[in-house]
């Protein structure tokens, strides 16, 4: 999956949020889109999958020398953000299921994968609202590598993990991220996407 921002701008009211911001995440690669608490990145993201609309410019999506329009990419992606949360009444088990009704699984990967995968196979059948934030962002973050697209979005993806689940993340990132385009947005660079081999800096468009 390529995309290409071409002039995208977004306000709130009368307030500029970003504008004038040309880009292209290359397929087949790790991007971040850096900068403070607030500067725009969890907007721009948002703008690139689908959620919101750009008050200038357009985004172009490109898979497989074929044009993808803006209404159909959530059909190409997933995405891990802290604005998007799981189904607290679901159990482990329900919430994996209920995902995977949308999404086609990597090949090879089945329900009960997820849980060996994530590290704790005895909450399966626990409610979500039941786990600490860590163990959330960590079933967020499977429900996104293991899906068969071609996009992942990761907001803050190492939000409340602690040492042992940053490096479990990077292990995912080494294991699922090779053939896709994965777009990081991220305030601690050197942490999250220190591997991406390009980075927008979203205050350059103030």
């Amino acid at each position: 999956m390529k995309i290409q921002l071409a002039q995208i701008g977004k306000k709130f009211n009368t307030e500029w949020i970003f504008r004038d911001v040309s880009f292209e995440f290359e397929e087949k690669s790790i991007s971040a889109i850096l900068g403070r608490n607030g500067s725009g990145k969890s907007t721009l993201l948002q703008v690139m999958a689908g959620n919101l609309h750009p008050t200038s410019g357009k985004v172009i999506y490109t898979h497989g020398g074929l044009n993808i329009g803006g209404e159909e990419i959530f059909r190409h992606l997933a995405m891990v953000a802290p604005y998007l949360e799981l189904i607290e009444d679901f159990t482990l088990h329900e919430m994996v299921k209920f995902h995977f009704s949308f999404k086609r699984y990597l090949p090879g990967y089945n329900n009960s994968l997820v849980t060996d995968l994530l590290g704790f196979p005895a909450m399966k059948n626990k409610q979500i609202r039941q786990f600490s934030s860590g163990m959330k962002q960590r079933v967020k973050l499977v429900l996104a590598f293991l899906s068969d697209v071609p996009l992942l979005l990761l907001d803050e993806p190492t939000m409340n993990l602690d040492k042992t689940g940053i490096d479990w993340y990077l292990e995912l990132i080494g294991k699922f991220a090779g053939n896709r385009t994965v777009i990081i947005c991220s305030n601690l660079h050197q942490t999250e996407s220190a591997f991406a081999s390009k980075a927008l800096q979203i205050e350059d468009f103030k």
